[in-house]
């Protein structure tokens, strides 16, 4: 009965009680809850997430889907946003803050904990779309005299406040540099009283540095299929790691971004629906323009063979033929070229090769498409269509007898049909 409740409130389009719609979300997914509260007003939102309980509204505010967190966080009570903001982990903080009004960002800082101060002012130091930028600072780290038995105990304890527990990174005692990297997977196969590193795999542990782009930090993670990668200073102290949760979402943004850029509109930083009139404005005429400036090459081409165009004025018809094909081409060639880049299989040094590489197939291609045309037009003249417009088409009936006259079928001995 109750859970019929539940599903009659969360399907409910009209305004509702936030205290009734929070008791029917508490129980929900927390995507499921990102979805519902992204549908709302900020007004009924932020009432939403102050009625839920403590450990869902963090686990809420935790979603990297979760749109104007940082509105929502400004619209709690200050002690409220301030503990929300503490148990949230450490980079989707640093997210949040980031995007919160600057006479905001003051009070709030001023009442955090001296350790989730120092944590969050260090991440915001770091540029956006950096390692550094969306590196959590908890993790789990033990020295390398530790055994498997007391590293175990360790994760049991600390589990519930670290990003994942499926990495654990190995640090020497006396100057904290990273060692080794071990897995979860690899700690469970050891013996209690083993030293860690005896279950370390042989090999040094893949680092990135903070300011690494969060691109090659993702093509790393994909290429040694890793959890998680730690970010190191230049000294090898591990400052924090980028999970691979993270740098999803990350990818997610970076594709979105490329596909934009297909379209010749310049990256949107905010959803579609919540970009302002003038600045969608700002975005797609410059391109518009760019590309307006570069198609009156063709009128002008046009105008210079203006009399040829008058002799044969069925060549006008292939005009937006010849025009589409163009775009159609440029965009198949723009989207490989800025795809690959994005990839890094060419880089900007590589300009002539990808010149080399283009040429000679856009010419193939132009070939292919200019002998297709002429094969079109030469049947038009063979089937009765005129070439200077004076004359016309034929009607279809005439044209379907001139089709059958020149058919080897027409040329049989008129017997030979009757014996069917």
């Amino acid at each position: 009965m109750n859970d019929t409740r539940n599903d009659d409130i969360l399907n409910e389009t009209a305004t509702l009680d936030p205290g009734a719609l929070a008791a029917a979300l508490a129980q929900e997914h927390a995507a499921d809850i990102v979805e519902r509260l992204n549908a709302e007003s900020l007004e009924t939102s932020s009432a939403v997430l102050l009625a839920l309980p403590f450990e869902r509204a963090a686990e809420v505010l935790d979603e990297p889907g979760l749109e104007n967190a940082a509105g929502l966080v400004e619209a709690q009570p200050c002690e409220r946003a301030v503990a929300l903001l503490k148990a949230m982990s450490a980079d989707r903080a640093a997210d949040v803050f980031r995007h919160l009004e600057p006479t905001a960002r003051g009070p709030l800082l001023a009442r955090l904990d001296p350790e989730t101060r120092t944590s969050l002012t260090e991440l915001l130091a770091y540029p956006e779309n950096t390692a550094g930028s969306i590196m959590t600072t908890e993790f789990v780290s033990v020295p390398s005299t530790w055994t498997v038995g007391e590293t175990l105990q360790l994760i049991r304890k600390v589990e519930r406040t670290r990003e994942t527990i499926y990495a654990i990174y190995v640090l020497e005692p006396r100057t904290k540099k990273l060692l080794k990297a071990v897995s979860l997977r690899r700690l469970m196969t050891g013996a209690p009283e083993d030293p860690v590193l005896s279950v370390a795999l042989p090999r040094r542990p893949i680092t990135v540095r903070p300011l690494t782009d969060r691109e090659d930090v993702g093509r790393l993670i994909s290429k040694y299929d890793l959890l998680a990668v730690p970010v190191v200073d230049r000294f090898g102290h591990v400052l924090g790691i980028v999970t691979v949760d993270d740098i999803i979402d990350a990818m997610i943004e970076e594709s979105t971004e490329d596909v934009q850029k297909f379209g010749g509109v310049e990256a949107l930083d905010a959803p579609y629906m919540d970009i302002g009139f003038l600045q969608m404005i700002q975005k797609r005429a410059g391109w518009l323009c760019a590309l307006f400036l570069g198609e009156m090459l063709t009128a002008s081409a046009m105008q210079h063979f203006e009399s040829e165009l008058e002799k044969a004025v069925v060549l006008t018809l292939f005009i937006p033929l010849i025009m589409s094909s163009g775009g159609n081409s440029g965009s198949q060639a723009t989207s490989l070229i800025i795809r690959a880049v994005a990839l890094q299989e060419v880089r900007l040094r590589d300009w002539w090769r990808v010149a080399l590489r283009e040429l000679p197939t856009g010419m193939t291609l132009g070939a292919i498409l200019g002998l297709i045309g002429i094969v079109r037009i030469t049947l038009w003249q063979k089937l009765g269509c005129s070439t200077t417009g004076s004359t016309g088409c034929l009607s279809p009936a005439r044209w379907a007898r001139r089709l059958w006259a020149s058919s080897p079928l027409a040329r049989l001995p008129a017997r030979c049909c009757r014996s069917f």
